[in-house]
């Protein structure tokens, strides 16, 4: 008697597990998404923090209760989803380093490129890094696209090129509070015989200059001139 329940137990299992495989049909993904965020000016992409970054947000048409989906935007400012399925969505830009746009509806179905033109809060221009002896020192100039401060800049650095504030070894910044004027020149130096710890002679590290704009009710992030990579 005992090994008989034991048979009609395994065969329980057995005929459950086939049943739900059976049921368990539904297509996989089958296109895909990708694109870049850039600068209504100057048709740059708009680079971005890769570690609490802006994101995208996907909602799929079609269901009663959707579940939104949410995209990290890569240090370059593009991205590429390739396990989307066919259908209709709405996309939106949420907390990035630009003027919040509207949400859109986009119809994805096969290879879908969705490009994004924003205003970022700042554009940090003629950027220059260089080392000399043991001081690095950057210049820059800077435009703002909105009537608010710029809060802080700051020459961050990391081993790897998707440095930023997000993503540092160590950096320096300086609190500004104003709206800078576009002939005004800002210089951040970095002593390297302070980071030793972080930076080790001989090695490579990239080097980047980010501004953040005072506009905490969006959650701005910060802006960046692209990164440099310098020997130490």
């Amino acid at each position: 008697m005992r090994s008989r329940k034991i048979y009609m137990l395994i065969a329980g299992i057995c005929t459950l597990l086939f049943h739900s495989c059976e049921l368990d049909n539904f297509d996989g993904p089958d296109a895909t998404i990708y694109g870049g965020i850039y600068d209504m000016e100057t048709k740059e992409l708009v680079r971005q923090d890769i570690v609490s970054g802006a994101q995208i947000e996907y909602v799929e048409h079609g269901f009663q209760n959707p579940v939104t989906q949410y995209q990290i935007i890569k240090n370059d400012g593009t991205y590429r989803n390739n396990l989307m399925f066919s259908g209709t969505y709405t996309m939106q830009l949420q907390r990035g380093n630009f003027v919040p746009m509207d949400p859109i509806e986009v119809k994805v179905q096969g290879d879908t490129e969705i490009n994004f033109e924003v205003i970022p809060y700042i554009r940090i221009k003629n950027a220059k890094i260089e080392k000399e002896d043991n001081i690095i020192t950057a210049t820059f100039n800077m435009e703002t696209t909105v009537p608010n401060n710029v809060a802080t800049i700051g020459l961050y650095f990391h081993q790897q090129a998707t440095v930023g504030y997000g993503s540092k070894l160590n950096f320096v910044e300086a609190t500004i509070n104003e709206v800078p004027t576009e002939d005004k020149l800002y210089t951040i130096r970095l002593d390297v015989t302070s980071y030793s710890s972080e930076l080790e002679e001989g090695k490579p590290y990239y080097f980047i200059i980010g501004a953040l704009i005072d506009a905490p009710q969006a959650e701005a992030k910060h802006n960046y001139a692209p990164p440099v990579r310098i020997t130490i």
